[in-house]
């Protein structure tokens, strides 16, 4: 089954969350847990999900994290501590976001890394030992750069 286009909403997130990470080197864009997530140096940083912020913070400040209002975790069951969905209402002032997007790069150079997959290599040819995966590519040359709506008064 495709995947169902995404919402004007949830791009203009995307891109608000790719311009607040413009400075940053080694990101990559890709789908993960049903979320278009931002991957810095290797990690698992940010994400969108409709119209919510993923964010990774230090799972030993989870409880104190999850009582905030506007927020609640990936995972109910307590797997996935540390992982937070920002509701529109906890990041929509310019501060409240920009303090969401700098705990979730705070955490990152602390935060595991996990370990690629080995994927089967195909029969034809198998993959070079030192293969990565290749970055996103860059937006269409045509495409404006969307802002999220939040931000368009300040």
């Amino acid at each position: 089954m495709p995947a169902r286009p995404l919402s004007d909403t949830t791009l203009h997130l995307i891109d608000a969350v790719r311009e607040a990470l413009a400075g940053c080197d080694d990101v990559q864009e890709k789908r993960m847990f049903g979320c278009h997530v931002f991957m810095v140096n290797g990690k698992l940083c940010l994400g969108v999900e409709d119209d919510e912020l993923l964010v990774r913070l230090p799972p030993s400040q989870h409880a104190a994290v999850a009582e905030t209002p506007g927020l609640r975790p990936l995972s109910s069951k307590g797997q996935m501590d540390g992982y937070f969905f920002i509701g529109p209402a906890a990041y929509a002032t310019r501060q409240q976001w920009q303090h969401w997007i700098a705990q979730a790069l705070a955490f990152n150079p602390h935060a595991k890394a996990t370990p690629p997959k080995k994927r089967k290599a195909q029969a034809s040819e198998p993959a070079p030992a030192d293969a990565k995966t290749p970055p996103a590519p860059p937006a269409p040359a045509g495409r404006r750069t969307r802002k999220h709506p939040i931000f368009g008064d300040e």
